[in-house]
């Protein structure tokens, strides 16, 4: 299994915490599930569906992973995104990041969701009651460094 992927097959968290906890001695293991939730801004939100340019998106999600270990020396993380039909509940991320202590853990898991909101060029498209519209992709050039260091900000609050 690679650490990081996207992947229009469904997501499977326990895959990425065997992955990030090979080897033990790991004080912590973290993860993260985003699903697809049932409304958006007073809509009721029917499905999803996401696009990425996959090999670009795959770099990015890389070079996040190498980020996060640079930022948390020892720390091991995995990020998969899906891509395609979401239904509700489905998972569209999955995210999982090992350390010997529980602060560097859920520092790199919340840094990885947040730069993947800011670099990984993955679009979605929400259907809702009445309507569609695409609701966001990435919006920061990938070496932007005072983004980076942002996410860093939001991820250590």
């Amino acid at each position: 299994m690679r650490a990081v992927a996207v992947t229009p097959d469904p997501l499977q968290l326990e895959p990425l915490l065997c992955l990030v906890a090979d080897g033990g001695g790991h004080g912590a293991i973290v993860s993260f599930v985003g699903t697809v939730r049932d409304n958006n801004l007073q809509r009721r939100v029917t499905h999803l569906e996401y696009e990425a340019y996959e090999p670009l998106a795959v770099k990015a999600l890389e070079q996040i992973v190498e980020e996060a270990g640079a930022q948390w020396p020892g720390i091991r993380a995995a990020v998969h995104h899906r891509t395609g039909r979401l239904a509700i509940g489905e998972a569209s991320i999955v995210i999982a990041a090992a350390s010997a202590h529980r602060a560097n853990a859920f520092a790199a898991c919340r840094y990885v969701i947040e730069r993947v909101k800011q670099i990984v060029p993955i679009w979605k498209h929400e259907f809702f009651e009445g309507g569609e519209v695409w609701i966001e992709g990435a919006t920061v050039n990938p070496t932007d460094e005072a983004a980076r260091l942002e996410a860093v900000r939001r991820s250590c609050a």
